[in-house]
């Protein structure tokens, strides 16, 4: 039996025709139950977005969403049903008419009886012509990072976890994001204050993990370094693992270079929110030693807003969010980063009106 041809690869970042004209020629991994054409994961994931998004075939959504998948979002709701995507796909589209989600990056994993994983990053344009919650079309171009993250099986996405930089979008259609988060509505429901598990007990201290060797097992050299930099406090594993030319994307547009931008943005979110715990909630790798590795982590950001900052003076609201990272890990440390979580959503729980009945 011949070896099948190697999954694309965005290290080669190709060109969407690479995909379309590679469609149908055979299986480059196994992929029981898929569409004949789709060629692998990556090619799963970038043409049947491209289908339903670019191509408006929304009706895809029936054959490549299970009828109860589950669709977690920025602001932690989550929608069921494949009929709640339909619904949600078509107030969208009539929103960004001219929608392009362009993709820069699938990172995945798994297999076909377990099913498969992928981490999909992609940037978005399009031009607002359409009416939203917050006001008529304003005929301004949006640029925005987002990445979705889907466990998917037989060609049927069953779960998914959505982030985006919904702060950059608001900013571009000319709004204020914290005075639109302040005219927000919360969900009717209780909150919590009870202790964020970052700490083992009591008055112990944090665990502080050995970081394995990048090149030995890269997936576990990011976890080790965000769960030290977040959790423990150890600022210093900017400076030790990642390269002195390190670019990060954040959100709100911003573009972090080398230790002391990356560090002040830590320092900055933990400042915010001080006993903000991290929890890793899903990692997957690809890559070689030759060309570098990229690492995708899915995270929970929980914590109490009782500090000063650009969020404002403290509320003392609990937040939680997820947070997508991608990093890529070259000679043994980390080159760049794309982290992006919902600021917007954030704001809106810092700000937002509490439904009847229950308050903060």
């Amino acid at each position: 039996m011949s070896k099948p041809e190697p999954v694309f690869d965005f290290a080669d970042h190709p060109d969407y025709s690479d995909f379309v004209q590679a469609a149908g020629s055979g299986r480059r991994q196994p992929m029981q139950g898929f569409d004949a054409d789709y060629t692998d994961i990556v090619d799963y994931i970038v043409r049947c977005t491209h289908k339903i998004w670019e191509e408006k075939a929304i009706g895809l959504i029936y054959t490549h969403y299970a009828h109860n998948a589950l669709v977690h979002t920025a602001s932690g709701g989550t929608i069921y049903g494949r009929e709640t995507v339909v619904r949600n796909t078509l107030q969208n589209q009539a929103i960004w008419g001219d929608l392009r989600a362009y993709a820069d990056d699938v990172i995945w994993g798994g297999d076909e009886e377990q099913g498969y994983y992928s981490s999909h990053r992609h940037v978005n344009t399009a031009t607002h012509t359409g009416y939203t919650e917050h006001g008529p079309p304003t005929g301004r171009k949006i640029f925005y990072w987002g990445i979705a993250d889907c466990l998917i099986r037989r060609n049927l996405i069953v779960e998914e976890w959505l982030t985006h930089d919904g702060v950059t979008i608001l900013r571009q259609m000319g709004y204020d994001p914290v005075v639109l988060a302040k005219r927000a509505v919360l969900p009717n429901k209780p909150h919590t204050h009870g202790e964020l598990d970052r700490l083992p007990t009591g008055q112990q201290y944090p665990t502080f993990l050995d970081v394995p060797d990048a090149h030995q097992d890269p997936q576990a050299f990011v976890a080790a370094i965000l769960q030290n930099l977040w959790n423990a406090r150890l600022i210093n594993m900017v400076r030790e693992h990642y390269a002195p030319n390190h670019v990060a994307f954040v959100p709100d547009s911003r573009k972090l270079y080398g230790h002391g931008d990356y560090e002040n943005f830590v320092i900055t979110l933990l400042a915010c929110f001080p006993d903000l715990a991290m929890n890793i909630d899903h990692q997957c790798v690809v890559g070689n030693e030759e060309r570098g590795y990229r690492v995708a982590t899915r995270c929970t950001f929980q914590g109490t807003h009782e500090g000063y900052g650009p969020y404002g003076a403290p509320t003392g609201r609990r937040i939680s969010m997820i947070v997508i990272s991608h990093h890529t890990v070259q000679s043994g440390k980390i080159t760049k980063e794309w982290t992006v979580f919902n600021e917007f959503e954030l704001l809106k729980q810092l700000y937002g009106q509490i439904g009847e009945g229950h308050a903060l």
